[in-house]
């Protein structure tokens, strides 16, 4: 009977450790998307902060997973135990159906999670123009985002701040003379609204979080083509 070819072994072995290796990419990478987002104070004062990082929450989810994963799968490889092979071949095809699931729902839904965002932006303009203790936080992450990025209020500019903006001397102010700025009582501030800045951020991070799942499905559909191969020689044995 034929034998275990030790070129599909060790490849599989070699296969798993990269892909052990991706886990804690895809981990590190989703955790920097979740909390290192440019824009994370004021999505976590909205609405919007709860939702648009589910897809980065699975994909942690998913880097632990794999990194469980691909250590299975070597000590499948090397010990040449075709239980681990198997729990392997299932896990990987469960998390593959799971992702390809998710992508169908994300493209299916795109359109109203866009509405959503623009719906709960909207809305939580009127935090700027309020003074209760509640708005504080959203107030607070909101200037500090208009310094970084250089825009002002959310939708309507300036007057987003209602009667808040006499109270900050530097609240939208205009350093950048590169920047379209515009006089808001008196005051030199930024013309451009904050909201297209936002949607951007939210964009790239979608884009990062798409990247790291399609590149994951490759790498998962060569991990269940090794591991069934190996799975059959060593069944052949």
């Amino acid at each position: 009977m034929a034998g275990v070819s030790g070129c599909i072994k060790y490849s599989m072995f070699t296969f798993n450790f990269l892909f052990w290796l991706c886990g804690i990419l895809i981990l590190a990478l989703s955790i920097w998307v979740r909390v290192g987002s440019d824009s994370q104070g004021i999505l976590n004062s909205t609405d919007v902060g709860s939702s648009s990082h589910v897809a980065a929450d699975i994909l942690i989810a998913v880097g632990a997973i794999i990194m469980i994963m691909g250590f299975l799968g070597c000590c499948g490889a090397i010990k040449e135990s075709r239980c681990m092979l198997l729990l392997f071949f299932i896990g990987l095809l469960l998390i593959l159906l799971l992702q390809v699931a998710a992508g169908i729902l994300g493209a299916v839904l795109k359109s109203e999670s866009d509405r959503i965002i623009n719906e709960t932006l909207h809305d939580n303009t009127e935090l700027l123009s309020t003074t209760g203790e509640s708005a504080k936080q959203f107030q607070q992450a909101m200037a500090e985002f208009q310094k970084e990025f250089k825009c002002c209020g959310l939708i309507n500019g300036a007057a987003d701040w209602g009667n808040n903006f006499q109270q900050e001397p530097e609240l939208c102010k205009c350093l950048d003379t590169q920047r379209p700025c515009t006089t808001y009582n008196g005051k030199h501030v930024y013309k451009e609204p904050c909201i297209s800045t936002i949607k951007d951020l939210l964009a790239k991070s979608f884009i990062i979080v798409i990247g790291i799942a399609f590149g994951l499905a490759v790498i998962e559909i060569l991990g269940l083509v090794f591991s069934m191969v190996l799975y059959c020689q060593i069944g052949s044995k």
